[in-house]
């Protein structure tokens, strides 16, 4: 048997102690419990990855704690007293009376609440809503439904209150993720970003701990914002092939936006996807307000030339921009970006292919310097780059030809299908355009 069959059936066997440690029955907890820290000791042996060798050790600890804990507590039950610190193993209240949301102390929570932490955004992003190209529809929606409600609660009173779930959905490409980085700039809240990747664990029942901690600690911190980018790979459409770990995570995700038992006011939930007919049904109706991030139009495009350009020296127009604007329809945010960056690179290039220089004089009037040239130029000497100093090279400006060039071997990613798909969606769901 090798190591991760081992893992696997201790995964398994674990996860029988859980439920069983959740409901109570902490005599078929400790025994499950008992039984699954004989595979995970196996596994170890055979595990010859040194990361997974530190996971196992990990959980054989936490779930060695927890059996000894049980342990103590029937010990103690059978001479009529409860163990201190009994609650913990599945979250739900144990023997002590101890509710189900009071876990401060149990180490496990600790834990989970710690990977947690780096989802806080702790310093803002530095992205302000004039960064974000055009979207002038979904920055409205936005300022409305996230910035308003923080800025001014007394707005937001009776019946009028809040979105609790607003769901971003386009194209790839198309800014839905640098539209939340700006919500997290502008808006004076805790911001939390995850990923599937921050929630998803190999471990049983951990995924579902998570996704509750993420809650906890959002509520915990309010006013917060909860950024989930690709949500349909966390809560993508239930079918038969699905495992029994996605509807669990699923049913978590559910209950939390629910916020049944909770004060959810302050807590705003915001979702990223490229495919939002994957979702779930039950989470799509969560999700009350949806706002389409289409691609960019032509005034977008001509400024995210510019916002990409920055202050690179460059010879464009006025009038270069709204050429560039024009041969790049049906471009997303993140295709012009490429194509800038290939550009950006096309006065390096000249450089190293250079076979001719000359001198110019240079932009903050010191001595002159050499910059790439024809061959046929009247001041061209015959030299390469390796023979010019550091301090001697002047780069060449940007200009349109560089911007034509990388256009020629760039095309755009989304196709006339993706875009149709996601506005028959929008026409089906009722959602807003940008």
């Amino acid at each position: 048997m090798s190591s991760t069959n081992y893992l696997d059936r201790a995964i398994e066997i674990v996860q029988k102690a859980i439920d069983e440690d959740t409901k109570h029955n902490y005599p078929e907890a400790y025994k499950y419990y008992q039984n699954s820290l004989d595979y995970f000791m196996l596994a170890l042996k055979y595990e010859k990855n040194e990361k997974s060798k530190q996971l196992i050790k990990s959980k054989i600890n936490e779930y060695l704690g927890r059996a000894e804990t049980l342990k103590d507590h029937l010990m103690n039950e059978k001479k009529g007293k409860s163990a201190i610190g009994v609650n913990g193993g599945g979250g739900a209240a144990g023997p002590t009376g101890k509710s189900k949301e009071d876990d401060d102390h149990d180490p496990e929570t600790k834990k989970l609440r710690a990977g947690l932490a780096d989802a806080i955004l702790s310093e803002k992003p530095n992205v302000s809503w004039d960064d974000v190209a055009g979207l002038e529809g979904a920055k409205a929606a936005l300022k409305e439904a996230v910035i308003l409600p923080i800025k001014f609660p007394h707005l937001f009173t009776g019946k009028r209150t809040p979105w609790k779930g607003i769901l971003l959905y386009g194209p790839p490409g198309t800014g839905k993720s640098y539209l939340a980085k700006a919500v997290a700039t502008e808006a004076k809240s805790t911001f939390f970003s995850v990923s599937s990747s921050d929630l998803v664990s190999k471990w049983q029942g951990d995924s579902e701990r998570l996704v509750k901690n993420l809650f906890q600690l959002a509520r915990e911190n309010k006013p917060s914002i909860i950024f989930v980018d690709e949500i349909d790979s966390l809560t993508g459409t239930r079918n038969e092939s699905e495992s029994e770990g996605s509807r669990r995570i699923k049913t978590e995700f559910l209950v939390q936006m629910n916020g049944v038992g909770h004060d959810d006011t302050g807590v705003l939930v915001l979702g990223a996807t490229n495919i939002p007919w994957q979702l779930d049904n039950a989470i799509k109706r969560r999700f009350e307000k949806r706002i389409y991030i289409p691609l960019p139009g032509p005034e977008a495009r001509r400024r995210m030339f510019e916002i990409h350009v920055g202050n690179t020296p460059c010879e464009l127009s006025p009038k270069d921009y709204r050429v560039l604007a024009d041969r790049t329809e049906g471009y997303s945010g993140s295709d012009i970006s490429i194509v800038v960056r290939d550009a950006l690179m096309q006065p390096v290039r000249k450089v190293i292919s250079a076979t001719h220089f000359k001198q110019v004089d240079s932009p903050d009037g010191g001595k002159k310097k050499w910059t790439p040239c024809s061959p046929g130029d009247p001041e061209a000497v015959e030299k390469s780059w390796t023979d010019v100093e550091s301090d001697e090279l002047q780069e060449p400006p940007l200009k349109l030809n560089d911007f034509l060039k990388s256009l020629e071997a760039t095309r755009p990613t989304v196709t006339e299908a993706d875009i149709q798909k996601h506005e028959q969606w929008t026409k089906e769901s009722g959602a807003e355009g940008a």
